[in-house]
């Protein structure tokens, strides 16, 4: 089984970013964020990208997947 692990909540409090601004920034509701937080939800690669891109942060580093 696949383990999702990520590091998203980190690196959004890094950025001094509320789920709600991120959320904004990457075009998506909050609650997305919440849930990608919470690892209840698995980003697409075109999200996690473009969250990657505004936390300044590689994908690698943000989102693990533990096989």
């Amino acid at each position: 089984m696949t383990k999702f692990i990520n590091n998203l909540k980190k690196y959004r409090q890094f950025n001094e970013l509320t789920q709600e601004e991120l959320a904004n920034k990457v075009n998506v509701r909050r609650e997305t964020i919440a849930r990608l937080e919470s690892a209840k939800y698995n980003p697409s690669l075109e999200l996690a990208a473009r969250i990657s891109k505004e936390l300044n942060t590689p994908i690698q580093e943000l989102f693990i997947f533990e096989i």
